[in-house]
């Protein structure tokens, strides 16, 4: 059971579970362990961090203030005090508060740019040769985590508007995102969820021993370089096994996300009934995620139009997984373009809980008189209006260039870079 406490409640033998701040904030590399010691403890305490998560089930919960069995801070390190009889008057919580997708997208773009970091390091360290440690990817995913439970919305959005050049780095980050947010859809288990975000994260890293030629290659592959693209999934497996701190669903998602359900993917040429959870997760992320970019060559598909596009590949993927896939993110994602009943176009903006079919709408044009209109926000899912989605719209046919900047403030794209 998590419990979110003032960084002051902590004492020895309490599991820290995760910190209430960017991950760069405070001074661990990882968090998730037991306290045992006052080094360690005194060290939290002098970081400024104000509120953290701690898990009751694996450590000591907090204590009344009251209780006459409180061992103060600075207890020694060799025993743990014992848990007291009366639970603390806060109630426990298992997650934290949902906030608005506004405010999330600005937290979002923090989070991306200290990914674009990270993971553009981690590939800068293979191609030069160096032992790979992705213990240290364990916070940013952690971070993404969060992002993903306080808004499923927010980051794997802004995460799709990458650019030609970051692509590559982008990706892995957008998958982490689109992964764990799958998994809590699935009805995964906490742990699984950020294994599965750590999954999406190292899928790629095989990318990393491409030429980058190919790699960056603004036109369509030849069959031979394609052929070398091809091994990215095996080359990927080899440096995580020699490197430290992949998990066994990270191995498999990055050596089985070209893996199809009819058994025409590769490497192996596995079924659906012979591939993981993990690898049909890993091979619908992967997908949705390649289309919907900006690549060196196109131009991404709309969202909305993608989802249609993938859910008629059959044979591709896990009929269960896709569907909870487009639960997760929506029939009509964020970003799409869509055409009202009353004529109007618009792009959706944020999603609905539970309610894939009705997002929020902010409305923008009207094919009746082929003019802009004064935008409008319109929440389906309220019930207020008459007003429903009657089809996708290509953006294209309209010669929309800036839809993006609907639904995501231009200053908060920048803050991803």
């Amino acid at each position: 059971m998590l419990k979110k406490i003032d960084v002051r409640q902590l004492r020895l033998g309490m599991h820290l579970h995760a910190f209430e701040g960017a991950w760069t904030d405070h001074p661990f590399w990882r968090t998730r362990f037991v306290i045992d010691d006052a080094a360690t403890l005194n060290k939290v305490l002098e970081s400024g961090l104000v509120e953290c998560w701690i898990d009751v089930s694996k450590g000591l919960d907090v204590v009344a203030p009251s209780a006459p069995d409180v061992a103060p801070m600075a207890a020694s390190p060799k025993s743990a005090p014992a848990p007291a009889t009366a639970p603390a008057a806060a109630a426990p919580t298992a997650a934290p508060p949902r906030t608005e997708m506004r405010e999330e997208l600005q937290r979002a773009a923090a989070v991306c740019k200290n990914a674009r970091h990270a993971v553009t390091s981690m590939f800068a360290d293979v191609r030069l040769g160096r032992a790979l440690d992705v213990e240290h990817t364990l916070p940013l995913v952690e971070e993404i985590s969060n992002s993903v439970l306080r808004n499923p919305g927010a980051l794997v959005s802004l995460a799709r508007l990458k650019t030609h050049d970051d692509y590559t780095y982008m990706h892995s980050v957008a998958v982490c995102a689109l992964m764990v947010s799958l998994a809590r859809q699935l009805g995964l288990e906490e742990d699984a969820c950020r294994q599965a975000g750590h999954a999406g994260l190292l899928h790629d890293i095989g990318k990393a021993m491409m030429p980058t030629d190919v790699l960056n290659k603004p036109g369509k592959l030849t069959d031979d370089e394609y052929g070398v693209m091809k091994t990215h999934p095996e080359r990927g497996h080899v440096l995580l096994l020699e490197g430290r701190g992949a998990g066994e669903g990270a191995l498999d998602v990055c050596l089985h996300h070209h893996e199809k359900v009819d058994g025409s993917g590769y490497p192996h040429r596995l079924t659906g009934d012979t591939m993981t959870m993990f690898a049909r997760m890993g091979a619908v992320c992967d997908v949705y995620d390649a289309i919907t970019s900006n690549r060196p060559y196109k131009a991404g598909w709309d969202p909305a139009e993608s989802i249609a596009r993938m859910a008629s590949w059959k044979g591709h993927f896990d009929e269960t997984v896709f569907g909870a896939f487009v639960r997760s993110i929506g029939i009509y994602p964020t970003g799409s373009l869509v055409r009202m009943q009353s004529g109007r176009l618009g792009v959706v903006t944020e999603q609905n809980a539970g309610k894939p079919a009705a997002p929020v709408v902010k409305l923008f044009f009207s094919t009746k008189s082929s003019m802009p209109i004064p935008p409008v926000r319109l929440d389906l899912a309220a019930g207020t209006g008459s007003d429903r989605i009657v089809g996708r719209e290509a953006p294209e046919r309209w010669g929309f260039k800036q839809l993006d900047d609907l639904w995501v403030d231009p200053a908060v794209r920048k803050a991803t870079k």
